[in-house]
């Protein structure tokens, strides 16, 4: 259901029966990896970064900044870029 560069890939799809029999899917929640990520690089965050920029330039696709977050153990991407000069690891590229 969702391609394998999505966050929810390996997510399971559940269902919900509701008292009138209706059935909702949904996904179950996503933890956080906890195993340490092999970083390729660390940044260092200046005034005027973006993460969606970031992604686009170590990782090649903008829409994968929720890889930065799991290697840097955020639950919240604002978290990433909010203090000056936090150092970012940045995973090495996965395949998909």
């Amino acid at each position: 259901m969702f391609p394998v560069t999505s966050r929810y890939n390996n997510i399971e799809i559940v269902k919900f029966t509701t008292q009138d029999g209706r059935e909702i899917a949904y996904l179950r929640r996503r933890f956080l990896p906890n195993t340490p990520a092999i970083s390729q690089a660390e940044y260092s965050i200046t005034e005027s970064d973006r993460l969606d920029n970031i992604t686009a330039r170590y990782l090649g696709d903008p829409e994968q900044f929720w890889r930065l977050c799991d290697a840097n153990n955020a639950m919240h991407p604002d978290e990433l870029t909010k203090e000056i000069g936090r150092r970012l690891v940045i995973p090495l590229i996965q395949g998909g």
